[in-house]
């Protein structure tokens, strides 16, 4: 048990570079707010002018804190805004073509990064962003991989390929509906099943609903939340085979715990878990659902923020042109896949 004295010494050390990761979320919202544009987008740009400051000594214990714990709460809240009834919304075949497309495409990650030579982290990584939640999935996954500078680096990439990326898909995409000729059920569809981030779908499908018919982002939400619960069992399975191989390897990566110590399934996971039980018997009023989501927004900024401060633009070019391959190419086979089938369907 920790000594309350050693506990405070520790908030004291975090406080500092807490401060200093909470200050760009706030300068980032501020310009989002007033002057458009992704949130999160902007808080990996500002986080990166201020990479001068990773290694302080003052500041690194409360850096590393944003973006490794404080990422960990805001997956565990997003358990809040999913409940299994909304599966029930639009069908269980829709529901199998989400969870479809979301597996298919971290299949094409996995294979396109071995094809290519690339780490499998990376395939997962990016497989991961494009086909269940962008940003929040690529940091979530990456929270339970081995905490390596490889790994860092990649994932600042993804989140910022599929940042660019979803802000595209948000205008081509209602274009795109319309010249295929969908119908606003099936447009929706697409789009919650295709875009990579929530904020996105929701604008996307926001263009499409005229005359008060909110059947379009209606549809997109719910889609959208469907691809969102696959982070859970994702994150859980990534994890399980990663713990196994660190203890087969007896692999102690940056001063983080052995293996065989590290639990099993992750306490945010299990935060996120019932969280998502509670919403699904209506345990948890509107309220505090709502207050839950603009605190994981909140605490997802942050991180995000301190991921920018640890990432030099240096290490980033080192990665060269791979990444955002893979990121475009499952892009593609995700939008493609999800309107062939409604096409058929």
């Amino acid at each position: 048990m920790v000594q309350p004295s050693l506990a405070w010494q520790q908030v004291r050390a975090s406080m500092r570079g807490v401060l200093l990761c909470a200050m760009i979320a706030l300068s980032t919202m501020f310009v989002s707010e007033h002057f458009g544009g992704p949130q999160l987008l902007y808080a990996l740009m500002f986080g990166l002018t201020f990479h001068f400051l990773s290694s302080h000594p003052g500041l690194k214990p409360g850096i590393d804190f944003c973006g490794r714990n404080l990422l960990r709460v805001a997956v565990a809240l997003l358990g809040a805004r999913i409940s299994f009834g909304q599966i029930q919304t639009l069908g269980w075949p829709v529901a199998v073509m989400t969870i479809t497309g979301v597996l298919l495409t971290i299949g094409l990650g996995l294979l396109l990064g071995r094809f290519l030579g690339r780490r499998r982290e990376e395939g997962l990584i990016s497989g991961c962003a494009v086909g269940i939640c962008g940003a929040s999935a690529a940091l979530a996954v990456s929270s339970v991989l081995p905490l390596t500078k490889d790994n860092e680096r990649f994932t600042l990439l993804a989140v910022v390929g599929v940042t660019v990326l979803s802000t595209v898909a948000m205008i081509i995409y209602p274009l795109l509906t319309q010249v295929v000729g969908f119908s606003p059920a099936q447009a929706g569809v697409f789009i919650g099943a295709t875009i990579h981030d929530v904020a996105q779908v929701v604008a996307a499908g926001t263009l499409l609903s005229v005359a008060g018919n909110t059947a379009v982002v209606d549809n997109a939400t719910v889609v959208k939340l469907m691809r969102v619960m696959m982070l859970l069992p994702t994150v859980l399975v990534v994890a399980t085979v990663f713990r196994k191989d660190a203890a087969t390897q007896s692999i102690v990566v940056d001063g983080e715990e052995p293996a065989d110590q590290v639990p099993l399934i992750p306490g945010f996971l299990l935060a996120f878990i019932v969280l998502m039980l509670l919403n699904t018997t209506g345990q948890i009023p509107k309220r505090l659902i709502d207050l839950a989501n603009e605190l994981s927004l909140v605490f997802l900024v942050v991180a995000i923020s301190a991921a920018g401060i640890k990432t030099s633009l240096a290490d980033l070019g080192r990665l060269g042109l791979w990444p955002v391959f893979l990121l475009v190419s499952e892009t593609i086979f995700l939008a493609c896949f999800a309107g062939v089938v409604l096409l058929l369907t």
